[in-house]
């Protein structure tokens, strides 16, 4: 067999096109370099590395999907997806900062804001200057975000003003840039929200608390308060009143970009698991040597590439989303779909790698035991388990 078809193999079993390998491999080699070395402080001490922004801009992983005219790289979501991924193998906390930065604030505005709100904020953020997040949950406000949402914007003169409350939000004690929700027609209910892009030094908007977490730690989230926050008119997103269509894209979105960090999670883990059996000994042999242990490996690996699978083929599906299209149907279904199965499949990736490090697994300074308390955020964020099965169960019940 020549080296070529060597390759053509490789493929199949990755599902990935050489191009594609080419970039998860590379974002692979900037991570485990740039990445990795930060990730024990930042889970031992809450820590934010505040150069790693630029850096990551610089290198141009930053602004994926923004047009080369922006500063961004003119590229689509499944790309977004394998340095997610790498990303998430080897410091998942900055993962989720970066997905919350990339996705779910820069790639809203790229799909949402208009050509002056772009030219303002996208070359900032592509460079990695500037740190999005985005402004959706609140105190009361979880599960059901649009029909419980209590934050208001009322049009003053040339501005909104903006009064409530945002919590658990990524990148919220850092960021410089945020897309933010409110009901701009309480009597509308889930239909009279508005989206808005805030920035930090606008008036009536404070930081209330930085929240410290079981895991992910390091990658910052707080309490956000808006109290009289005056917001300019022109930086109002989209139409008044339809901020609703602007979060349900957006949640499928970052529904589709959760699953690639639980796939580099449970990639590192199962890692982590062959490298400890193999130099483990117990009885005078390695504990790779005994089939319970290679059990549990086996299933570790099945599991994985289960959620390999998955993960692209719902990659796949968002890059197919139009502008009119998220919130609803078959991309609605699959994305809720991949995200709960990928979540729920790394949590026994990560209960089996626990298990095979025996005590060492359960000492928190362990990089097993930092992955595992990963597990449960990705089984809540972006929608619990429990709505995604509402989501899968509606839709099929629907069509």
């Amino acid at each position: 067999m020549s080296n070529a078809d060597r390759l053509s193999v490789s493929q199949l079993f990755s599902g990935l096109s050489n191009q594609e390998q080419e970039i998860l491999d590379t974002a692979d080699r900037f991570a485990q370099a740039e990445m990795y070395p930060l990730s024990q402080k930042m889970d031992d001490e809450e820590w934010w590395p505040k150069d790693i922004f630029p850096k990551i801009g610089a290198t141009g992983y930053f602004g994926i999907t923004a047009p080369e005219s922006l500063g961004g790289s003119g590229m689509d979501i499944f790309t977004s997806g394998l340095i997610l991924q790498a990303f998430g193998r080897w410091n998942h906390a900055l993962a989720l900062s970066w997905v919350a930065h990339e996705n779910l604030c820069l790639h809203n505005i790229l799909r949402n804001a208009n050509e002056a709100q772009k030219k303002k904020y996208v070359p900032g953020m592509c460079k990695g200057t500037l740190i999005g997040a985005l402004g959706l949950t609140e105190p009361g406000a979880g599960s059901d975000a649009l029909g419980s949402m209590r934050t208001t914007a009322r049009r003053e003169g040339g501005h909104y003003v903006l009064n409530g409350r945002k919590i658990y939000i990524t990148n919220g004690p850092v960021a410089d840039v945020l897309l933010v929700y409110a009901k701009t027609d309480k009597d509308k209910g889930a239909q009279g929200i508005s989206a808005f892009i805030v920035e930090k030094d606008f008036p009536g908007f404070k930081v209330a608390q930085k929240l410290t977490k079981m895991g992910f730690r390091g990658s910052q989230t707080a309490e956000l308060v808006f109290d009289e926050c005056r917001v300019p008119a022109e930086n109002l997103v989209g139409v008044e009143d339809r901020g609703g269509k602007v979060v349900m894209s957006g949640l499928d979105l970052e529904r589709a970009m959760i699953s690639p960090i639980c796939l580099g999670i449970a990639e590192r883990a199962l890692q982590l698991s062959i490298d400890y059996a193999r130099q483990r000994k117990q009885f005078g042999r390695p504990i790779a040597d005994f089939q319970m242990v290679q059990s549990m490996l086996a299933e570790m690996y099945v599991w994985v590439e289960s959620m390999r699978l998955f993960t692209y083929q719902t990659l796949r599906a968002a890059n197919a989303i139009g502008e009119e299209e998220g919130g609803r149907g078959d991309i609605h279904k699959i994305t809720a779909a991949g995200v709960m199965y990928v979540a729920e499949t790394m949590n026994k990736v990560l209960n089996h790698g626990v298990q095979v490090h025996g005590g060492s697994g359960y000492i928190w300074e362990s990089e097993i035991n930092r992955l595992y308390r990963s597990i449960k955020l990705l089984e809540i964020g972006a929608g619990t388990t429990e709505v995604r099965k509402m989501i899968i169960s509606k839709e099929l019940l629907s069509g």
